[in-house]
């Protein structure tokens, strides 16, 4: 089977679909087939820092947009601000931004946002594992460290956090320092990445609980048949499901009626 199928990749990104200007850190890219597992990868948590500029709000709730309104939180101490963000850690109820990729009325909300138009969102449930708040490089801005689930945008965290404390805020110097066990330290530069520095499928899914089968049962996984996963191991998600030389034969998933289902199927027949 051929390797490859995730790289590390270490660029310009942005967080909700947009680019932020200010912003780089870890990024995921897939080659060839296995960009089918990509989706195994974007649902891992990921790993946050960035400042928070207080008492400043803009359009975009980073630095890149249009600032709105002001007010003055100059009094607010980096105590005060611990005390609000741990209002935030947990499971909670998260507004996405205008300028996000999400779905409303079938556009996306930031094509609305470009347009002049600002709609209802409704507010979906996203985890923060952690929210650190530490002092920034400046008077006025907070230093942060946000561990969550994807889907969670950090940019309405600033902002929430401003309306704790009384005012406003908004993000930047956002920078993704982890997506799942793959850090910064991992990561290699778009410009200087060799085949050598290209993970195999099943080092991809490292996260995932592996499966080891025998030679029949592989056989079946190159079909697409169900699988008892009997001593499989216990898991919400998905299984990697690899044989004796541990390649990655194929993602499965439990059914409904208890057998293990494929949901993406790498081993030729």
């Amino acid at each position: 089977m051929a390797r490859c199928r995730r790289v590390f990749g270490q660029r310009r990104v942005g967080h909700g679909g947009t680019l932020d200007p200010d912003a780089t850190g870890v990024l995921l890219v897939g080659l060839g087939r296995a960009t089918r597992l990509l989706r195994f990868l974007t649902a891992l948590p990921k790993s946050y820092v960035g400042e928070v500029v207080l008492g400043v709000e803009t359009s975009t709730l980073d630095a890149a947009g249009k600032v709105v309104a002001t007010s003055d939180l100059s009094g607010v101490g980096v105590a005060e601000a611990r005390a609000a963000a741990a209002a935030f850690v947990g499971d909670i109820l998260q507004v996405p931004p205008m300028v996000s990729a999400v779905k409303v009325g079938g556009r996306r909300l930031h094509e609305l946002a470009r347009a002049g138009v600002e709609v209802e969102r409704a507010a979906r449930p996203v985890t923060v594992h952690r929210f650190g708040v530490a002092a920034g490089p400046e008077p006025g801005v907070l230093a942060v460290e946000v561990d969550c689930t994807s889907g969670t945008y950090v940019r309405t965290l600033a902002a929430d956090l401003g309306t704790a404390l009384g005012g406003g805020a908004h993000l930047r110097n956002l920078r993704r320092t982890a997506i799942g066990s793959f850090t910064l330290a991992d990561a290699h530069s778009l410009d200087t990445l060799d085949g050598g520095d290209v993970l195999s499928p099943a080092e991809t899914l490292r996260d995932y609980p592996r499966v080891v089968v025998d030679a029949e049962a592989a056989a079946a996984v190159g079909y697409g048949r169900t699988l008892d996963p009997t001593g499989w191991p216990e898991t919400n998600g998905s299984w990697a499901v690899v044989d004796g030389g541990g390649e990655l034969l194929a993602v499965y998933e439990a059914g409904a009626d208890g057998r293990a289902r494929p949901c993406v199927v790498l081993a030729p027949r």
